[in-house]
C-alpha cells in the first residue's frame, strides 16, 4: 500500500499512540483517508454480509428491481446500474447497490425510512442489521478520534449521530470493458461526515492526490478504510478534506465481479451543520445538504 495512506491499529490511537496519532492528524489534513487495523469487526459478520450481498445481486433483475427504491429517494432497498451518476458527469457509474439504514422507532426522526426486508435471501437483513449496529459503534469511536485531533471533547459528535440518517451500501461492480470504460465509480467525493468501507482489498479504488495524480488504495484484508466526507470538510472549514475518489478497472488486468459494503456516517436530519471554529456561521441543516447533494447525483 502507498505510504500516503496510513494503516494504523486503532487500538493505538485509542490509547493515545503518538507516532499514530500523528499518522493519522497528517492524512485527515492532507487527503482525508487512512485505513484501520484491530477494529474489533467481527470477520464472521464481514463473510456473512458478502455472501448474502452475492446471494442478492445474483437474483432475477426482476425480483431485484421490485425492491426498489421508489418512494424513498434512493435512500432504501435497490437501486439498478446506470442510475446513480457523479457531480458533473453524463455517463452513470456501472454498479447497483443496496441501501439499509438503522432500525427506526419512534426516537428517530420520521424523516428517516424504515428498512426494505428481503423475502429471497435467509438472514439477509439480519446480517445487514447487525453489520450496521457494529459499524455505527465503530463509526462514533473514530469520530471521537477526529473530535480530540481538533482540540474538542472526545463525544462531541455523539449528539449528532447516536439516531443518525446513517447508511449501509452493499454494491455490486459487474465485470466491464476496460477499453470502451474503466470507470466503475466514477471521480466524487462522500457526502456524509465519515465513510467506513470494508472490502477495499479488491483492488479499484484510487484516491486523488494533492498534485493530481491517482494513489492506489490496497488495505490488508481485515481493514477498514476511512474517509473524510464533505459535511466534515464543511464543519470544519476544510481543515479536514473530502477527497475525490474512485472506483477503476486497470487496463491489461481481468475484469471479474466487484463487491464493496461502505457505511456513511450521517447526522440526524434535524442537526445544523455550522463551524465548529466559527460562533457567527449560521450553517445547513443536514436533511437540506444532503437533499441537494442527491439531486446533483440523480438520487433524489
Amino acid at each position: 500500500m502507498s505510504n500516503l495512506i496510513p494503516e494504523l491499529s486503532f487500538k493505538d490511537i485509542e490509547k493515545g499512540d503518538s507516532f499514530s496519532i500523528n499518522q493519522l492528524k497528517a492524512a485527515l489534513s492532507n487527503h482525508g483517508f487512512f485505513s484501520i487495523t484491530n477494529h474489533g469487526l467481527s470477520r464472521t459478520l464481514i463473510d456473512k454480509c458478502y455472501q448474502s450481498s452475492i446471494d442478492f445481486f445474483n437474483l432475477d433483475y426482476e425480483i431485484k428491481n421490485s425492491y426498489s427504491s421508489v418512494g424513498s429517494k434512493g435512500a432504501r432497498g435497490y437501486t439498478p446500474k446506470g442510475i446513480e451518476t457523479a457531480v458533473g458527469e453524463t455517463v452513470p457509474d456501472q454498479k447497483e447497490f443496496w441501501h439499509h439504514g438503522p432500525n427506526v422507532d419512534e426516537s428517530f426522526d420520521i424523516k428517516i425510512p424504515k428498512n426494505i426486508y428481503i423475502k429471497e435471501v435467509e438472514d439477509f437483513n439480519q446480517n445487514f442489521d447487525d453489520l450496521y449496529c457494529e459499524l455505527h459503534k465503530i463509526g462514533t469511536r473514530v469520530l471521537s478520534v477526529i473530535a480530540l485531533s481538533l482540540g474538542l471533547n472526545n463525544d462531541y459528535f455523539d449528539q449528532w449521530v447516536d439516531k443518525g440518517n446513517s447508511l449501509l451500501r452493499s454494491i455490486h461492480y459487474p465485470p466491464v470493458d476496460s477499453s470502451l470504460n474503466p470507470h466503475r465509480a466514477r471521480a466524487h467525493e462522500d457526502i456524509n461526515l465519515i465513510t467506513l468501507l470494508i472490502g477495499a482489498e479488491e483492488g479499484g479504488l484510487e484516491v486523488k492526490n494533492n498534485d493530481g495524480s491517482w494513489i492506489k488504495v490496497a488495505p490488508s484484508t481485515d481493514a477498514i478504510v476511512c474517509n473524510i466526507g464533505d459535511m466534515m470538510q464543511l464543519v470544519t472549514d476544510k481543515m479536514l478534506k473530502s477527497t475525490t475518489h474512485r472506483v477503476i478497472q486497470d487496463s491489461g488486468t481481468d475484469s471479474n465481479h466487484r463487491y464493496s459494503i461502505p457505511f456513511f456516517l450521517h447526522p440526524a436530519p434535524s442537526v445544523i451543520l455550522k463551524s465548529i471554529f466559527r460562533e457567527d456561521d449560521k450553517g445547513i441543516i443536514a436533511d437540506e445538504f444532503l437533499n441537494q447533494r442527491l439531486k446533483e447525483i440523480n438520487l433524489h
